[in-house]
């Protein structure tokens, strides 16, 4: 599976609101949060979607419906290429590619990391799943086939205010 085509799904998200100003637009060492996980979804990927609704984004982003990551991720594998979804979000600036590619490789419908349910892999087939309506991401990943895959924690590192960014 290691060889399959993959598509990298960035979740851009909003305003931000708890984080005081776009988080995607935060830096940190030298680049965007936007930029970094754009590139590491480049280094790891054939294919990358961006889905959100934020202006100022260097890459253009699918505009989702502004309910949360289930509807981002619906609309980033009805435009994705690949059988096969790296879905990351803009605020874990520490993944890696390997990480990435573990997720890929044991994806059944899903996999997601332990702590889950961010980042993830999903399989185009699962999108029916993420239609239904239903708005938590955790209750969509556990209707499915989904693996769980032991990351290194600090990879998993989530920046949810500025201090979180200076903590890493």
């Amino acid at each position: 599976m290691a060889d399959r085509a993959l598509t990298g799904i960035l979740l851009v998200g909003g305003a931000s609101t708890r984080f005081g100003s776009p988080k995607a637009l935060a830096r940190f060492e030298g680049e965007t949060l936007a930029e970094r996980a754009w590139r590491l979804l480049g280094e790891a990927c054939d294919e990358r979607v961006a889905v959100g609704r934020l202006e100022g984004l260097p890459f253009p982003a699918i505009e989702d419906e502004g309910t949360g990551p289930v509807a981002a991720i619906a609309a980033g594998l009805r435009g994705a290429a690949n059988e096969v979804a790296v879905v990351v979000p803009v605020d874990m600036p520490l993944l890696t590619p390997v990480a990435l590619r573990l997720l890929v490789e044991a994806c059944r419908d899903a996999s997601t990391a332990q702590a889950g349910p961010l980042p993830c892999a999903v399989a185009r087939r699962a999108l029916p799943a993420f239609e239904t309506g239903e708005r938590r991401l955790r209750t969509v990943l556990d209707g499915l086939d989904t693996a769980r895959v032991e990351l290194d924690e600090p990879l998993l590192a989530n920046v949810n205010e500025p201090a979180d960014l200076r903590n890493l």
